[in-house]
């Protein structure tokens, strides 16, 4: 409104010093009046108006949500090959923990078939298979980036939040679209370094110096709000090496130390009162057949865990609607008390908030 104010103010000063001949002059009196004018409008203007972007990372370093039914910043851990039966496997304390003392499910929807690039798209995407077209299980660099907006589009275009992701497979560079509210670092199976462990070390780095308050020198210029952590270890150890395997209980041990690694680092920067915290997988172990491509079953649809913890959740809390993955994304947005109106199937899983008036929903067609 300032701005549509000072350029009618200025063509009415233009206007105002016309002289007989047709030309416009601008005498002293106009000069003056100019900056006059300037000086009331403009300056409120500019004060107003900095980087939303700069001014909302500024206050996520410095200021807790005024709301605490709201969450400041959101982790997203994505597993790969964990379901109920992982548990008598080997033991996961982290894992237990979650699902033990907030909101949990062990009966949450996946995609079919549960394959890695697929599976990802959809719970990003917040749309199936047949929608959002990424039916490949491979980076190909000629099919482009998914079509759909994403979780991390949503996140920008209704509240400014910024995103840090990180991916632990090559396929998922599919889905590493540029823009300057998403920083993705990406390892897999091609460096052979490339671990829980190892990745955890790239995030205590990440968090490290963009809490410098120098920024992290790539897109995402302080703390990100949602952390997006890929962890699919213990479907490779247990489509290659079987699920009753030694290997599959030592990824287990090492996706559960990762966990609990990431949350000591969020309490160590002291954000973690302030985050809401979501587990689920793209996989579980039932995607094992003797037939499958890349290591990962390409039939059925297992169940796979789907857990919330942290600000604004129900504690000791078993969720009883039916729970898809797809419905990440929006239960994500709802945790940050962010709206968005989209042609997604994502639903937020209201049940697992503490607030769940009329206020508190999140926007979202259903399925």
């Amino acid at each position: 409104m300032e701005f549509i104010l000072q350029r009618f103010a200025v063509r009415q000063l233009f206007s105002n010093n016309e002289q007989g001949d047709g030309r416009t002059m601008f005498g002293a009196r106009g000069i003056i009046s100019l900056l006059a004018l300037l000086l009331t409008y403009w300056v409120p203007f500019s004060a107003s108006t900095g980087s939303p972007r700069s001014a909302q990372s500024k206050a996520s370093l410095t200021q807790p949500i005024t709301d605490s039914a709201y969450a400041e910043f959101v982790i997203l851990f994505v597993l790969e090959g964990i379901d109920q039966n992982s548990l008598k496997a080997g033991p996961m304390p982290v894992l237990n923990r979650l699902t033990a003392e907030w909101s949990a499910t062990w009966s949450a929807q996946t995609v079919s078939p549960p394959l890695r690039l697929p599976a990802m798209a959809s719970l990003l995407t917040g749309l199936p298979i047949e929608k959002h077209d990424i039916t490949w299980n491979d980076f190909e660099f000629s099919r482009g980036y998914p079509r759909p907006p994403t979780l991390f589009d949503y996140l920008d275009l209704s509240g400014g939040r910024d995103s840090a992701i990180f991916f632990m497979d090559e396929s998922l560079y599919q889905l590493a679209k540029p823009a300057p509210y998403t920083d993705y670092q990406i390892c897999g199976p091609l460096k052979p370094e490339c671990n829980p462990e190892r990745l955890v070390s790239y995030i205590r780095q990440y968090l490290r110096k963009a809490s410098s308050g120098h920024g992290y020198g790539h897109a995402v210029l302080a703390l990100p709000h949602l952390l997006v952590v890929h962890l699919p270890d213990a479907v490779r150890a247990g489509a290659f090496h079987g699920w009753a395997s030694r290997d599959y209980r030592e990824a287990l041990r090492s996706v559960d130390h990762a966990l609990g690694a990431v949350l000591d680092l969020f309490k160590e920067h002291e954000l973690l009162a302030r985050t809401t915290v979501f587990v689920t997988a793209l996989s579980g172990t039932e995607a094992a057949t003797p037939v499958a491509v890349n290591g990962q079953s390409t039939t059925g649809s297992p169940l796979v865990p789907w857990i919330a913890s942290g600000a604004g959740v129900k504690a000791g809390h078993i969720i009883r609607q039916p729970v898809s993955i797809l419905d990440t994304g929006a239960t994500v947005m709802r945790a940050l008390g962010l709206e968005t109106h989209t042609d997604w199937d994502s639903q937020a899983v209201e049940e697992v908030f503490r607030d769940t008036g009329p206020g508190a929903a999140v926007s979202a067609k259903g399925r």
